[in-house]
Parts: C-alpha cells; structure tokens; sequence
C-alpha cells in the first residue's frame, strides 16, 4: 500500500504540475508529449480528464496520499478497523472502475496513451487486487462456503492472476495503436 501510494501520488503530482504549466502558458508541451500517440496533453485537457469539474489528478493526489498513510501505519505495526478495510477496498473498488473507464477513453475516444495516467492505472489496480485479497484471507470480506477453495486457488495465484490482468491492458494498447507502434520496428 504504501509504495502504491508514493507512486500513484507522485504520478499524479507530475501531472498536476503538467497541467498547471499548461494553464499558465497554453504553448507548454508537457514533459510527457513524447509522440502523435504517447502524451498527456490532450488527455489532460479532455473533458475525461476533468470529470468532476477539475482535474482528475487532484482526486489522485488525495487518494494516493491517503493510501500511503494508511500503507505507513500497518507497516508501523498498526492494525486497521474493519471498518477502515472495507472503506479502504470500496475506495479501490471505485478506483478500479475509473481506471477501466478512462482506459477505454483513453484508447477509443481520446486516441492517445497517456504514461503516467498508465502508472495510476497500475497502481489503482494492484492496490484494489491486494486489498481485496487481504479482505477475504482476513474475513474482512464474507467468503461463501463454497467457496473457500477457490479463493485458496487465488491466493496461490495471485500474481500471475495479477499479471494476466496487466496483460489484457498491454494487448487492448498494443492492438489500438498498432500501426503505430508496427512503424516504430
């Protein structure tokens, strides 16, 4: 959680910071325009960057930050609320769902790959895995009777799990933007 927490937050720090250059000097090219696919420029002036009326990487800076805390206090030997869990895994589980949302927007409407919104994704999504899977090997979260067997398969797996997760993502990008990463070889 909390090295989750520093990434994701410093993430979206640098685009918070991108984003503040922009408005102060529209000819700024973010540090993360690296090509006509990879950039964040155009994602941080979309509507879909801007979702709730100001910019997306302001609820990241709070979420991270908030998740790196909570990560500091259990390494410190701290032991969270029950309560405190299932807020934690509702919070990734909203998170989550966002990532999957601005991915698609990201590759289908937007048409360009934004580098560290892709570190956010990772992250969001590492961090909704692992705290889901503590929630159930610690009953935090019920598991049905039946189904302790599978989740003991999970647990075991968890990370190629995990990694085949990623590994969609990776064929979704690779297979959008093809032709121009084909005319990169």
């Amino acid at each position: 959680m909390t090295a989750a927490g520093v990434v994701g937050w410093l993430a979206s720090l640098r685009l918070a910071i991108d984003d503040w250059h922009v408005l102060r000097d529209p000819a700024y090219r973010p540090s993360c325009d690296i090509g006509p696919v990879v950039g964040c420029g155009s994602a941080m002036a979309s509507r879909q960057g801007n979702l709730l009326g100001f910019p997306n990487m302001l609820l990241g800076l709070g979420a991270f930050a908030a998740v790196a805390a909570l990560g500091l206090a259990v390494l410190t030997g701290s032991r969270l609320h029950r309560a405190l869990w299932l807020a934690l895994n509702a919070g990734t589980l909203a998170g989550v769902g966002f990532a999957h949302w601005l991915i698609a927007q990201s590759l289908y409407e937007i048409n360009r790959l934004c580098p560290y919104c892709a570190v956010v994704w990772t992250v969001t999504i590492a961090l909704f895995w692992y705290v889901t899977l503590h929630n159930l090997k610690h009953g935090v979260l019920p598991v049905p009777r039946g189904a302790r067997g599978a989740l003991n398969l999970v647990l075991e797996t968890h990370g190629l799990l995990l990694a085949g997760w990623y590994g969609v993502i990776v064929v979704l990008v690779a297979t959008r933007f093809w032709p121009y990463w084909s005319s990169l070889l």
